[in-house]
């Protein structure tokens, strides 16, 4: 179902293309951060036009505001935005949106020491990034830090879970 009003837009999932969410740590202040990085290939039905619009109204509908405003979901209980880290794996859950990537070791340990991982969702489509494929550091640290990936993109600090407790 969808809506012509772009304020209360629902997506469709053919729309949303191939979502992929990827792991890396990096050097910050009080050791190392992981984030993780939701994106779309851009080859939903409607085209990349239509993916960017799907994941914009999938972020939205789950109040994440876009363009760099920090949730943190320590602070919010009731936020639908949910990261279990089990077995070597990290998995990403919220209503229109389930992923789960194998992070590197290095991400583990820096998850396990902060106990939050640094979540950014972005609508800016990421074609050359497809799952399977080897991305030189360069690539992911041009693609993940660019400002046209950042203002696009909701930010949030999501605290870890396990499945014992």
């Amino acid at each position: 179902m969808t809506s012509t009003s772009s304020e209360n837009r629902a997506f469709r999932a053919a729309e949303l293309g191939t979502l992929v969410v990827m792991a890396w740590s990096g050097e910050a202040p009080g050791g190392d951060m992981p984030y993780l990085l939701a994106y779309t290939l851009g080859d939903g039905a409607a085209g990349p036009e239509g993916s960017i619009k799907a994941v914009e109204a999938l972020l939205e509908s789950n109040d994440l505001p876009l363009g760099g405003d920090l949730v943190d979901g320590a602070a919010r209980p009731s936020l639908p935005v949910s990261l279990l880290v089990e077995a070597g794996q990290a998995v990403v859950s919220m209503p229109g949106f389930n992923a789960q990537c194998t992070p590197p070791p290095e991400w583990l340990e820096a998850v396990a020491e902060r106990g939050f991982a640094y979540f950014v969702f972005t609508s800016r489509p990421w074609p050359e990034a497809e799952p399977g494929k080897p991305i030189a550091p360069e690539a992911l640290a041009e693609f993940a830090g660019a400002d046209e990936t950042l203002n696009a993109a909701a930010h949030i600090v999501l605290p870890a879970r396990s499945l014992r407790g």
